[in-house]
């Protein structure tokens, strides 16, 4: 294992993706500062969507400049936007691009937008722009999360998340943090605006009893009722840790957290993973020592598209209590 993200930073690819990560990171914090106030309609939302495609743009731009002939996998493309009927959203979406890019047009912002639309092939990045769209309305956690895939596996992984402190802490409005993980390499941590690398290294909780369980507010693709059987099971006593975002998988990564579960929901039996939810997170946890797997022990599986359309959701842990955790997660049928 190597001591030194300074050699994960020389690489062209290392060097893209971390600055890319902290650009998008502080771009989405600006955006999430001017547009999401406490006026803010219930259901409107406007700012995450100028957020997602503003960011997207904004890293589409940087791998274009810095990797031209590597695709991007995201999740949005420009098509409601060039229409009328979303002409103001488009103009937000340039205006807040122009505070990074000031000469670029509205044409300009969705053609780089648009780049993310690319296939899946044996090498790419995928980003999701903004990961935690309920965390963001309400002014609280998301995460940039950006990852390079080789042949079905995460190769390098950046996690942007603008309220974790040296990767874990909670502080709303604070230094936030840069994660960045790569094969072989370790994880590690920085501010957003630099500074100082620290290693991240999972906890060595080993009794079920005491795991503490890091949970979403966002309910829609996980089945909460499994979830508190799941606790039941274990026996875990410690109270959950709820968090929007693959914030989480820092949180974990960072020794603060010790389980992380997405069961599929009653309503969507047959849900699979989007890779972008899942790529920069699962190697940030291993990198730091931990274990991810989907919900029957098997590795998480890149290579089938834009979705983990092998896996069955996803179970991240601290590597000591995953067995336990898998066990639980087949007893209770899930």
């Amino acid at each position: 294992m190597i001591n030194d993200p300074q050699k994960i930073l020389d690489t062209a690819e290392g060097a893209f993706a971390c600055d890319a990560v902290r650009r998008a990171t502080q771009l989405a914090r600006h955006i999430q500062r001017e547009m999401v106030t406490p006026a803010l309609t219930k259901g409107d939302r406007s700012p995450v969507t100028v957020a997602d495609f503003a960011v997207q743009a904004v890293v589409a731009k940087l791998l274009g400049d810095a990797l031209p002939e590597t695709i991007l996998v995201g999740e949005e493309d420009a098509a409601e936007l060039r229409t009328a009927e979303h002409a103001e959203a488009l103009e937000q979406v340039t205006r807040f691009v122009q505070t990074m890019f000031p000469e670029v047009n509205a044409e300009a912002v969705c053609d780089w937008i648009d780049r993310g639309g690319a296939e899946p092939t044996s090498r790419f990045w995928t980003l999701d722009s903004i990961d935690g769209t309920k965390g963001f309305l309400r002014g609280e956690h998301y995460a940039v999360a950006l990852a390079l895939v080789v042949e079905g596996r995460v190769e390098l992984g950046v996690l942007g998340c603008p309220h974790l402190t040296d990767g874990w802490k909670n502080e709303i409005g604070g230094p936030g943090s840069v994660i960045l993980a790569a094969r072989g390499q370790g994880t590690w941590s920085a501010a957003v605006s630099g500074g100082p690398w620290t290693r991240l290294s999972v906890s060595q909780r080993a009794d079920a009893a005491e795991a503490r369980l890091l949970r979403s507010f966002e309910s829609g693709h996980t089945n909460t009722g499994q979830i508190g059987q799941l606790v039941e099971t274990l026996g875990s006593r410690a109270d959950p840790v709820l968090m929007d975002s693959q914030a989480k998988y820092s949180v974990l990564a960072a020794g603060a957290g010790d389980l992380l579960l997405r069961l599929l929901s009653a309503k969507q039996p047959d849900y699979r993973e989007k890779i972008w939810d899942q790529a920069a997170g699962s190697l940030v946890v291993e990198e730091a020592g931990g274990r991810v797997s989907d919900l029957d022990g098997r590795a998480l599986d890149f290579s089938h598209g834009r979705t983990l359309a092998t896996n069955r959701g996803v179970l991240a842990s601290n590597g000591l209590l995953h067995e336990a955790a898998l066990a639980a997660l087949k007893s209770i049928g899930a």
